[in-house]
């Protein structure tokens, strides 16, 4: 079984950036789908990227163009890359692994098994 922890959120102004990662644990995720999803107070959680085994990515509509997923499977690293932030992207951000098939759809949080717990970027006016 493969443990997730991400890092690297904080607080920044508009338009600021900051890079979050993911590292893997007790197992490697080279073969995995991974994902990055975000949910603010009161709010569900969603998608904010994926990336399949391949490099293969894809991006929300809020996101593209903004945001950057990348995998380094030599490190069992992920990372999120997100500049020109805005007061929306403010919630707490979840890396994600898919380690077995799922009935559910990558965008569904709930085709997941492995999560990390948490980190808090907070994007102010």
């Amino acid at each position: 079984q493969v443990q997730l922890v991400e890092s690297g959120g904080g607080s920044v102004q508009t338009g600021g950036s900051l890079r979050l990662s993911c590292a893997g644990s007790g197992r490697t995720f080279s073969d995995d789908t991974m994902a990055w999803f975000r949910q603010a107070p009161g709010k569900v959680r969603e998608l904010v990227a994926t990336i399949l085994r391949s490099g293969a990515t894809a991006y929300t509509d809020s996101a593209r163009g903004r945001f950057t997923i990348s995998r380094d499977n030599g490190k069992n690293m992920m990372y999120l890359q997100m500049n020109s932030l805005k007061p929306e992207d403010t919630a707490v951000y979840y890396c994600a692994a898919r380690t077995r098939s799922s009935t559910y759809m990558n965008y569904d949080p709930r085709s997941y098994d492995t999560w990390g717990q948490g980190t808090q970027v907070t994007v102010s006016s």
